[in-house]
């Protein structure tokens, strides 16, 4: 069992930047693959990047690259998504996802635990 809390939400300018935050706790964290994905309203889950499980391998969707970059700290069981050059298309909730492999996929049924999730608005 995993428990997930993200933080690190709020409300920014377009062209600012944001740090969210995934604290885990349980067994479950170090040997998994984490997943960030996002929800606007009438929008289904969105995929916005993922780390496998030993931080050394990461991909992200198109239309975050080169803006977006997470990490995780095994040691301190948390995860991060560092968000730069945020677009008003941006805003979202945004969740941290356990994967129930140690690399990851887009797919959001390919991860068992779920954060509550943190409200991400970005104002034009």
């Amino acid at each position: 069992q995993v428990n997930l809390v993200e933080s690190g939400g709020g409300v920014v300018q377009a062209g600012g930047s944001l740090r969210l935050s995934c604290a885990a706790s349980g067994r479950t964290f170090s040997d998994r693959a984490v997943g960030w994905f996002r929800q606007s309203p009438g929008k289904e889950r969105q995929f916005v990047a993922r780390v496998s499980w030993a931080g050394v391998h990461t991909f992200y969707a198109d239309s975050v690259k080169g803006r977006f970059t997470i990490s995780r700290d095994n040691a301190k069981s948390t995860a991060y998504l560092q968000m730069n050059s945020l677009k008003a298309d941006d805003t979202a909730i945004y969740y941290c996802a356990v994967a129930t492999g140690i690399l990851g996929t887009a797919v959001a049924s390919d991860y068992n635990y779920w954060g509550q999730g943190t409200q991400v608005t970005v104002s034009s």
